[in-house]
């Protein structure tokens, strides 16, 4: 991860933080259009590390909306929330077709941004996965605990 903050600061990005190995970064950029950005750190990671990985860009604004708005915020056990932050706004008719699945011990809220999971005996063995998310949906995805989102919300206050 030190390795990846120099080279998206080699490529114009400014305070590069990261946080854990899955690929969690935090930047200051004069750009602001998404899409732009998202090129150019897959970009820097396909060139710099040969990896072709998809890169999904949250603004602060954005982030902090998805952490206020999950509906399960009040649930007693944490461990179980999940965030599946979505790349795309997915398709009206796939969420409602995925909305009418039920899992046992699983809940699921689907938003433009946001799956939230609330799964009540980990995700570890939940059938809600990213990938079948992903798969029903028909948009790429990344899934963050509740933990690393808010860590995320703190690195961004403190840039």
């Amino acid at each position: 991860m030190a390795d990846l903050r120099v080279a998206l600061e080699e490529n114009g990005f400014a305070e590069v933080q990261t946080y854990i190995q899955s690929g969690n970064i935090v930047f200051k950029s004069d750009q602001s259009n998404r899409g732009i950005l998202e090129d150019a750190i897959a970009k820097t990671i396909l060139s710099k590390f040969g990896y072709d990985v998809p890169v999904l860009v949250l603004s602060s604004e954005v982030l902090s909306k998805i952490l206020k708005e999950n509906p399960y915020a009040n649930e007693q056990e944490k461990k179980g929330l999940y965030y599946v932050l979505l790349k795309t706004k997915p398709d009206p008719d796939l969420v409602s077709e995925f909305s009418k699945v039920e899992f046992e011990n699983e809940d699921f809220n689907i938003t433009d941004t946001c799956v939230y999971l609330n799964c009540k005996t980990g995700y570890g063995k939940a059938k809600l996965s990213n990938n079948l998310i992903e798969r029903k949906l028909k948009v790429q995805a990344t899934a963050r605990n509740l933990r690393t989102m808010e860590k995320m919300a703190e690195l961004v206050k403190s840039i």
